[in-house]
């Protein structure tokens, strides 16, 4: 019964959290806070949810080099 409880929460707390990614993703908002934490507690549960963190995760990486490598143009460019 705990466990029934404890799984549920996870599971509900969880899609909570991608919804609110997701609003955000619309939305000015920490997005990138959210989508990644809501899929993490999914994937305890779901495999679906473990393929798309993965993907989010992927996704996030490229944006920071790319974030880099602009930062990096910017930089010696106004030195």
């Amino acid at each position: 019964m705990a466990r029934t409880i404890k799984n549920t929460l996870i599971s509900l707390l969880g899609f909570i959290l991608v919804a609110i990614g997701l609003i955000f993703i619309l939305l000015p908002g920490p997005a990138f806070l959210f989508l990644p934490v809501g899929l993490a507690l999914l994937s305890l549960q779901y495999d679906w949810a473990k393929v798309w963190l993965k993907r989010c995760q992927r996704l996030m990486r490229q944006s920071a080099v790319q974030l880099d490598k602009m930062w990096l143009k910017f930089k010696y460019r106004n030195s």
